[in-house]
């Protein structure tokens, strides 16, 4: 399957986070981005492997939290391939970002 693909928006969330982290910490920065890719490909795979989260968003919307880093992966898993919606760091007001979805 192909992996999945970021919006705009998501593209512009995860390059923010990665400039923020390669302030301080290059190699940690890298292993976001290469953590990103690698979920991206699963995702593709395994489109329902993300988790429902019916208190913040209707399905097909899900959630995947990224090992080892405070992010979240906000995609669509009804589209092929699915789409990334948000990147966002788990401590923000997730309510309040994805009223909208």
């Amino acid at each position: 399957m192909k992996p999945a693909i970021l919006s705009s928006q998501a593209r512009e969330e995860f390059l923010e986070a990665i400039r923020w982290i390669a302030r301080d910490n290059p190699a940690s920065a890298q292993q976001l981005r290469n953590a990103v890719y690698q979920a991206a490909r699963n995702l593709g795979d395994h489109p329902l492997s993300g988790r429902a989260r019916a208190d913040l968003a209707p399905l097909p919307v899900r959630f995947l939290p990224m090992t080892g880093f405070p992010y979240i992966i906000v995609y669509d898993a009804a589209l092929q391939p699915p789409v990334i919606l948000r990147f966002l760091h788990g401590a923000r007001d997730l309510p309040a970002i994805l009223h909208d979805l």
